[in-house]
Protein backbone atom coordinates (compact mmCIF):
# COMPACT_ATOMS: atom_id res chain seq x y z
CA UNK A 1 0.00 0.00 0.00
CA UNK A 2 1.58 3.53 -0.84
CA UNK A 3 2.29 6.19 1.90
CA UNK A 4 -1.00 8.14 1.10
CA UNK A 5 -3.19 5.17 1.19
CA UNK A 6 -5.17 3.78 3.60
CA UNK A 7 -8.40 1.76 5.29
CA UNK A 8 -10.59 2.80 7.15
CA UNK A 9 -9.99 2.96 10.69
CA UNK A 10 -11.87 2.01 13.87
CA UNK A 11 -13.54 5.67 14.02
CA UNK A 12 -14.45 8.25 11.39
CA UNK A 13 -11.87 10.64 11.72
CA UNK A 14 -9.05 7.91 11.84
CA UNK A 15 -7.61 5.52 8.83
CA UNK A 16 -5.14 2.63 9.31
CA UNK A 17 -2.23 1.74 7.36
CA UNK A 18 -0.63 -0.95 5.83
CA UNK A 19 1.61 -2.30 8.78
CA UNK A 20 -1.79 -1.41 11.13
CA UNK A 21 -1.04 1.34 12.69
CA UNK A 22 -3.89 3.73 13.76
CA UNK A 23 -3.71 7.06 12.96
CA UNK A 24 -6.25 10.38 13.31
CA UNK A 25 -7.07 12.87 10.58
CA UNK A 26 -4.81 16.15 10.98
CA UNK A 27 -6.23 19.24 12.76
CA UNK A 28 -8.26 21.09 10.05
CA UNK A 29 -9.03 17.98 7.10
CA UNK A 30 -11.75 16.62 6.20
CA UNK A 31 -13.31 13.41 4.63
CA UNK A 32 -14.24 14.40 0.79
CA UNK A 33 -16.35 11.19 0.62
CA UNK A 34 -16.82 9.50 -2.86
CA UNK A 35 -19.02 10.54 -5.78
CA UNK A 36 -17.53 13.51 -7.41
CA UNK A 37 -14.74 12.34 -9.65
CA UNK A 38 -13.75 15.46 -11.15
CA UNK A 39 -13.89 16.88 -7.44
CA UNK A 40 -11.40 14.27 -5.76
CA UNK A 41 -9.26 14.77 -9.26
CA UNK A 42 -8.38 17.91 -8.14
CA UNK A 43 -8.26 17.44 -4.50
CA UNK A 44 -5.30 14.68 -5.02
CA UNK A 45 -3.70 16.80 -7.45
CA UNK A 46 -3.27 19.77 -5.11
CA UNK A 47 -1.30 18.66 -2.31
CA UNK A 48 -0.63 15.78 0.72
CA UNK A 49 -3.92 14.39 0.51
CA UNK A 50 -4.87 10.39 2.06
CA UNK A 51 -6.48 8.03 0.16
CA UNK A 52 -8.97 5.71 1.90
CA UNK A 53 -9.56 2.55 0.31
CA UNK A 54 -11.78 -0.63 1.54
CA UNK A 55 -11.44 -4.24 0.58
CA UNK A 56 -14.12 -6.55 0.32
CA UNK A 57 -14.01 -9.96 -1.15
CA UNK A 58 -11.94 -9.62 -4.61
CA UNK A 59 -12.68 -5.70 -4.81
CA UNK A 60 -11.33 -2.73 -3.44
CA UNK A 61 -13.90 0.50 -3.03
CA UNK A 62 -13.26 4.05 -2.42
CA UNK A 63 -14.18 5.34 1.29
CA UNK A 64 -13.09 9.10 0.07
CA UNK A 65 -10.47 11.07 0.41
CA UNK A 66 -8.89 13.19 3.49
CA UNK A 67 -7.35 16.07 2.42
CA UNK A 68 -7.33 19.84 4.36
CA UNK A 69 -10.47 21.40 4.57
CA UNK A 70 -10.12 24.68 2.56
CA UNK A 71 -8.24 23.16 -0.32
CA UNK A 72 -11.45 20.82 -1.05
CA UNK A 73 -13.72 23.99 -0.15
CA UNK A 74 -11.78 26.05 -2.32
CA UNK A 75 -11.27 23.61 -5.50
CA UNK A 76 -14.91 22.74 -4.75
CA UNK A 77 -16.08 26.42 -5.30
CA UNK A 78 -14.40 26.70 -7.90
CA UNK A 79 -15.55 23.61 -10.06
CA UNK A 80 -18.97 24.78 -9.06
CA UNK A 81 -18.48 27.71 -10.89
CA UNK A 82 -17.31 26.01 -14.05
CA UNK A 83 -19.84 23.61 -13.97
CA UNK A 84 -22.57 26.44 -14.27
CA UNK A 85 -21.36 27.51 -17.34
CA UNK A 86 -23.04 26.95 -20.46
CA UNK A 87 -19.61 25.90 -22.11
CA UNK A 88 -19.70 22.76 -19.80
CA UNK A 89 -23.08 22.04 -19.94
CA UNK A 90 -22.09 21.52 -24.05
CA UNK A 91 -19.00 19.59 -23.25
CA UNK A 92 -21.17 17.19 -20.97
CA UNK A 93 -24.01 16.64 -23.67
CA UNK A 94 -21.16 15.80 -25.85
CA UNK A 95 -19.78 13.45 -23.86
CA UNK A 96 -22.93 11.47 -23.22
CA UNK A 97 -24.14 11.58 -26.49
CA UNK A 98 -20.03 9.68 -26.79
CA UNK A 99 -20.60 7.22 -23.96
CA UNK A 100 -24.26 6.15 -25.62
CA UNK A 101 -22.82 5.56 -28.65
CA UNK A 102 -19.44 3.92 -27.87
CA UNK A 103 -22.18 1.74 -25.15
CA UNK A 104 -23.75 1.29 -28.01
CA UNK A 105 -21.38 -0.26 -30.07
CA UNK A 106 -19.94 -2.56 -27.26
CA UNK A 107 -23.34 -4.00 -26.69
CA UNK A 108 -23.63 -4.87 -30.72
CA UNK A 109 -19.77 -6.46 -30.09
CA UNK A 110 -20.65 -7.91 -26.86
CA UNK A 111 -23.52 -9.71 -28.60
CA UNK A 112 -21.87 -10.97 -31.25
CA UNK A 113 -19.08 -12.36 -29.32
CA UNK A 114 -21.71 -14.34 -27.65
CA UNK A 115 -23.12 -15.64 -30.92
CA UNK A 116 -19.43 -16.62 -31.58
CA UNK A 117 -18.87 -18.45 -28.62
CA UNK A 118 -22.09 -20.61 -28.82
CA UNK A 119 -22.09 -21.71 -32.23
CA UNK A 120 -25.29 -23.54 -32.06
CA UNK A 121 -26.35 -25.47 -34.66
CA UNK A 122 -28.79 -23.85 -37.35
CA UNK A 123 -31.60 -26.08 -35.99
CA UNK A 124 -31.15 -24.26 -32.23
CA UNK A 125 -30.57 -21.05 -34.05
CA UNK A 126 -33.43 -19.13 -32.17
CA UNK A 127 -32.37 -20.10 -28.58
CA UNK A 128 -29.24 -19.46 -29.48
CA UNK A 129 -30.43 -15.45 -29.99
CA UNK A 130 -32.76 -15.35 -27.41
CA UNK A 131 -29.66 -16.84 -24.97
CA UNK A 132 -27.01 -14.14 -26.28
CA UNK A 133 -29.74 -11.36 -26.06
CA UNK A 134 -30.42 -12.86 -22.29
CA UNK A 135 -26.71 -13.07 -21.12
CA UNK A 136 -26.13 -9.24 -22.96
CA UNK A 137 -28.95 -7.43 -21.34
CA UNK A 138 -27.47 -8.62 -17.85
CA UNK A 139 -23.73 -8.58 -18.31
CA UNK A 140 -23.08 -5.12 -20.45
CA UNK A 141 -24.58 -2.61 -18.52
CA UNK A 142 -22.45 0.08 -17.30
CA UNK A 143 -21.72 0.04 -13.57
CA UNK A 144 -22.85 -3.95 -13.18
CA UNK A 145 -19.34 -4.87 -12.14
CA UNK A 146 -19.93 -8.11 -14.48
CA UNK A 147 -16.89 -9.84 -16.17
CA UNK A 148 -18.52 -8.32 -19.31
CA UNK A 149 -17.16 -4.68 -17.88
CA UNK A 150 -13.67 -5.69 -17.52
CA UNK A 151 -11.00 -5.01 -20.48
CA UNK A 152 -8.64 -7.23 -19.16
CA UNK A 153 -9.85 -10.00 -21.38
CA UNK A 154 -10.38 -10.36 -24.65
CA UNK A 155 -14.14 -9.65 -25.92
CA UNK A 156 -14.07 -14.04 -26.19
CA UNK A 157 -13.53 -14.95 -23.27
CA UNK A 158 -15.75 -12.20 -21.36
CA UNK A 159 -18.16 -13.48 -23.55
CA UNK A 160 -17.79 -17.19 -22.68
CA UNK A 161 -16.88 -16.35 -19.37
CA UNK A 162 -20.57 -13.77 -18.97
CA UNK A 163 -22.05 -16.61 -20.64
CA UNK A 164 -20.67 -19.71 -17.98
CA UNK A 165 -21.70 -16.97 -15.21
CA UNK A 166 -25.70 -16.55 -16.57
CA UNK A 167 -26.06 -20.25 -16.76
CA UNK A 168 -24.70 -20.95 -13.43
CA UNK A 169 -27.25 -18.64 -11.88
CA UNK A 170 -30.40 -19.83 -14.34
CA UNK A 171 -29.57 -23.21 -14.97
CA UNK A 172 -28.36 -24.90 -11.95
CA UNK A 173 -29.25 -24.96 -8.45
CA UNK A 174 -26.01 -22.91 -7.58
CA UNK A 175 -27.57 -19.83 -5.58
CA UNK A 176 -29.26 -22.03 -3.57
CA UNK A 177 -26.55 -24.57 -2.91
CA UNK A 178 -24.99 -24.81 0.71
CA UNK A 179 -21.51 -24.76 -0.09
CA UNK A 180 -18.88 -25.78 2.66
CA UNK A 181 -17.21 -22.67 4.03
CA UNK A 182 -13.52 -24.47 3.10
CA UNK A 183 -11.00 -22.70 0.99
CA UNK A 184 -11.43 -23.60 -2.91
CA UNK A 185 -14.69 -25.35 -2.77
CA UNK A 186 -16.66 -22.59 -3.61
CA UNK A 187 -14.70 -22.30 -6.54
CA UNK A 188 -14.45 -26.20 -6.99
CA UNK A 189 -18.47 -26.27 -7.57
CA UNK A 190 -18.30 -23.21 -9.93
CA UNK A 191 -15.40 -25.76 -11.97
CA UNK A 192 -17.90 -28.68 -11.10
CA UNK A 193 -20.97 -26.53 -12.63
CA UNK A 194 -19.03 -24.62 -15.25
CA UNK A 195 -18.21 -28.26 -17.05
CA UNK A 196 -22.06 -29.03 -17.17
CA UNK A 197 -22.58 -26.43 -18.69
CA UNK A 198 -20.62 -26.61 -21.52
CA UNK A 199 -21.17 -30.10 -22.01
CA UNK A 200 -24.85 -28.65 -22.22
CA UNK A 201 -23.54 -26.15 -24.69
CA UNK A 202 -22.15 -28.72 -26.94
CA UNK A 203 -25.18 -30.82 -27.23
CA UNK A 204 -26.69 -27.69 -28.84
CA UNK A 205 -23.62 -27.22 -30.72
CA UNK A 206 -24.32 -30.26 -32.57
CA UNK A 207 -27.64 -30.27 -33.20
CA UNK A 208 -28.70 -33.26 -30.83
CA UNK A 209 -32.89 -33.30 -30.20
CA UNK A 210 -33.31 -31.53 -26.56
CA UNK A 211 -36.65 -32.04 -24.82
CA UNK A 212 -38.58 -29.02 -23.22
CA UNK A 213 -37.20 -30.20 -19.67
CA UNK A 214 -34.15 -28.56 -20.65
CA UNK A 215 -33.43 -26.13 -17.90
CA UNK A 216 -31.75 -23.42 -20.42
CA UNK A 217 -34.74 -23.87 -22.14
CA UNK A 218 -36.90 -23.43 -19.04
CA UNK A 219 -34.79 -20.51 -18.01
CA UNK A 220 -34.98 -18.60 -21.46
CA UNK A 221 -38.94 -19.07 -21.49
CA UNK A 222 -39.61 -17.85 -18.06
Amino acid sequence: MDDNRFAPGPTSNTVRAADGTVRSAPEGWALLPPGDAGLTRRVKAAGEHWVVQEKVGRRTFSRGVWAPSATIERLRAGLDAERSTESYARKQEAAARRRDRLQGEYVEDFHGAILSFLAFHPGHADLADRLARAVTEHATPVGSGTVARTERIPIQERAEAAVIAWMRHQTTGYDNMVIARVKGKRREVRRMLARRSQELLQRYRRGDPIGEDCPLRKALSA
